[in-house]
């Protein structure tokens, strides 16, 4: 099974910015597309971004502008660089495929105060 480890999430104030990596233990990562996903406190966990094995990329509205989301296929990695960040971007922070297929790692804590 793939292992997948997020890291770089933190305690930022509104306006901040942060780098997310996702690093996946498999050798068929560049031929993948890769979300980003996000659970807020007592929601449940939805898409946010992608980026295929071709590069395309998409954003839902809310993160457009915002947040740019990137892959390293030598490192089997994907960034997420997330700046002006606001208190609503609070939430675990996850990748996997899409449609998902690995297991879902342990996310990484963004915390956006006001």
């Amino acid at each position: 099974q793939v292992q997948v480890v997020e890291s770089g999430g933190g305690l930022v104030q509104t306006g901040g910015s942060l780098r997310l990596s996702c690093a996946a233990s498999t050798s068929s990562f560049s031929r993948n597309d890769i979300g980003w996903y996000r659970q807020a406190p007592g929601k449940r966990r939805e898409f946010f971004a992608r980026i295929t094995s071709g590069g395309a990329i998409y954003y839902d509205d809310s993160v457009k502008g915002r947040f740019t989301i990137s892959r390293d296929n030598a490192k089997n990695t994907a960034y997420l660089q997330m700046n002006r960040l606001k208190p609503e971007d609070t939430a675990v922070y996850y990748c996997n495929t899409i449609p998902t297929s690995w297991n879902w790692g342990q996310g990484t804590q963004v915390t956006v105060s006001s």
